[in-house]
């Protein structure tokens, strides 16, 4: 049995679905416990990228380090994490979670239970953490506390009697929710004196001090000077500031068993310092490292290619310093015919996708082209071997696959009554098949269906809320892959194939979506000097045509009269340039077409 190291320090975190006020309960925290200056404090505190700002979304994880004056008598120190809402960023909830020993679980009782409410309270029990139910925005005039308790006890499983009632926005009972965390979650198990365990939960670079690691320490200790070694790459360093978040980042003496901060050593190769490894000393540290996180598998694949060339260096510098701030980013160099040199990536869900390609042009200056989003297919060949194929041009010749395997999820939907109807619709047009449906109090209903999961990564969830008046949630689980009639639909501008706009498309949509293709490109694509011939087609069989009409250039306006014979030759030599350009000319591109194909409905 680990000694309890410090009694009176709280580590937890705030989570819930999406606009359900986590931030906002954060702005009243940081208020409550005066650890922001009045004169500095804003809405939306902790969300310190502008997106995160403009979006009213939280897309990164926020440590925060402030004192409570309880009512025992005693000041208690809380490390609290304010955590993303949206589906995309349950990776960041689950990295989190690792670093405490409770959750406060936030639910809106005008919205009562919802999808990421369920998935972040399973999250928090698996990871063995207390769960402190919190009832907010109590202020508003359609809430319904009783109804929202019962949602909670039936639909996620835990005790509500207690459940804390508090109204971020007026403030209401914060008080109340504190000394709750207080009574109800552990202190944090360690020891200072035994061998330094410390796990790395989050990241940053900076372009003076190198890695920032965000730790949890386990066991041991932290101090400037100590010689530091990290687990999975070996490497050694010396410690030159450890710090906590105050919510900046504050210089401390040491961090000991039980902490939550932050360490910087001067490590300047990214590579060397991963999210989900372990510190421990570089002498007489520990054999065995931290369990670390369960490797995030991406969902969604696309490629990322500079507008100029001249910047692949910086594309992929960028990625490799968001990489260490966001561990749920992949990417790997690639090549296409119609853009140059790239990098495909692998997101968690288009979302992210977004949220990383805007990331990389505000804070490296990038201009960037992004193809449309796949997820990846499980192709089996005809000689047995089976591979994974996220991108289109690398499908192998239809003569060669014996079967394309299709990843399916179990989709789940939360939503009122009167909306069941056009949710089971939407989920029918998506090649859904029905799993279950259950009732639970206020009139709220879980539809659970099984459909592929390239019906929901691009306009599903837009659909969904629009539907339902933006009542409806979703959330979904990965279930494997299963054999579909799948074809790869090739867009070709004057008979030459775009690569980085093909798609794999189900055998039985093939001919609607070319020719939804084949009209968007048509609209986007600017008129060249030139005929352009937009084609769809599956193997050689062209399914879809639209021409793009030339533009033509008034060769014969500075002749004023005179022979007709000088202006049709002009004419015929303005002919005859045109079909030389069209044998030799490139069509050119725009980013807007590209962004077309991905707004296309599937």
């Amino acid at each position: 049995m680990k000694e309890i190291n410090e009694p009176r320090v709280r580590n937890f975190s705030i989570v819930a679905h999406i606009d359900h006020g986590k931030t906002t309960l954060m702005d009243r925290i940081l208020e409550f416990t005066a650890a922001v200056d009045p004169r500095q404090m804003r809405e939306q505190f902790l969300d310190a990228m502008a997106l995160e700002r403009e979006r009213g979304i939280t897309i990164k994880m926020h440590p925060v380090t402030l004192h409570f004056q309880a009512g025992d008598g005693n000041e208690y120190k809380f490390n609290i994490i304010d955590t993303p809402g949206h589906v995309d960023f349950t990776y960041e909830v689950s990295r989190s979670l690792a670093a405490c020993e409770g959750a406060v679980l936030l639910v809106d009782a005008s919205q009562g239970v919802e999808a990421q409410t369920v998935a972040n309270a399973v999250l928090a029990v698996e990871n063995d953490l207390v769960v402190v139910p919190a009832i907010n925005k109590i202020d508003l005039a359609g809430a319904d506390v009783a109804v929202t308790r019962d949602e909670l006890e039936e639909v996620v499983g835990i005790n509500a009697g207690d459940a804390v009632l508090v109204s971020a926005k007026e403030g209401t009972n914060i008080g109340e929710l504190l000394e709750a965390v207080v009574a109800r979650v552990p202190p944090p198990a360690g020891d200072k004196a035994a061998p330094l365990r410390a796990l790395i939960f989050d990241a940053q670079y900076d372009p003076h001090r190198g890695v920032l690691a965000y730790v949890r320490v386990v066991d041991g200790a932290l101090t400037r000077g100590t010689r530091i070694r990290l687990m999975a790459s070996d490497a050694v360093y010396e410690l030159n500031e450890v710090g906590i978040f105050k919510p900046s980042m504050t210089p401390v003496d040491e961090l000991v068993a039980g902490d939550v901060g932050y360490v910087a050593a001067n490590v300047k190769e990214i590579a060397e310092a991963r999210v989900g490894d372990t510190i421990t000393y570089a002498e007489g540290g520990v054999a065995e490292p931290l369990p670390g996180y369960r490797e995030v598998r991406p969902m969604v694949f696309a490629s990322l290619f500079p507008v100029e060339a001249d910047d692949y260096e910086l594309l992929k510098r960028g990625l490799e310093k968001l990489a260490l701030n966001d561990a749920a980013l992949s990417w790997q160099a690639e090549e296409s015919a119609a853009l140059g040199f790239g990098f495909r990536c692998g997101f968690l869900g288009v979302l992210h996708m977004e949220i990383v390609r805007e990331r990389l042009e505000r804070e490296y200056e990038l201009e960037v082209i992004t193809t449309m989003p796949h997820v990846a297919y499980e192709v089996t060949t005809r000689d047995g071997e089976t591979r994974y194929v996220e991108n289109p041009a690398r499908l192998p010749d239809p003569a060669e696959i014996e079967v394309i395997g299709e990843p399916f999820v179990e989709a789940t939907v939360y939503t009122p009554a009167r909306y069941v109807g056009p949710v089971v619709e939407l989920m029918k047009s998506r090649r859904g098949e029905h799993v279950s449906m259950e009732f639970f109090a206020g009139d709220r209903v879980a539809v659970k269906y099984r459909l592929p999961l390239v019906e929901i990564i691009v306009d599903f969830f837009d659909k969904l809320k629009a539907l339902s008046q933006g009542y409806a949630s979703l959330d979904y689980d990965h279930v494997g892959y299963r054999p579909s009639k799948m074809v790869k639909l090739d867009l070709l501008l004057n008979g030459k194939a775009v690569d980085a706009l093909s798609v794999i498309v189900h055998e039985e949509r093939a001919s609607r979506r070319g020719r939804e293709l084949v009209t968007k490109l048509r609209r986007e694509i600017p008129r060249q000097l030139y005929e352009v011939i937009i084609q769809a087609a599956v193997g050689s069989r062209v399914i879809a045509r639209e021409t793009l009409k030339p533009l033509r250039k008034n060769v014969t306006a500075k002749c004023y009269g005179g022979d007709v014979t000088r202006k049709r030759k002009l004419l015929e030599k303005q002919k005859a340039g045109k079909k030389r350009m069209k044998q030799v000319g490139n069509v050119a591109v725009p980013q807007e077409a590209f962004l077309a194909v991905l707004r296309t409905e599937g």
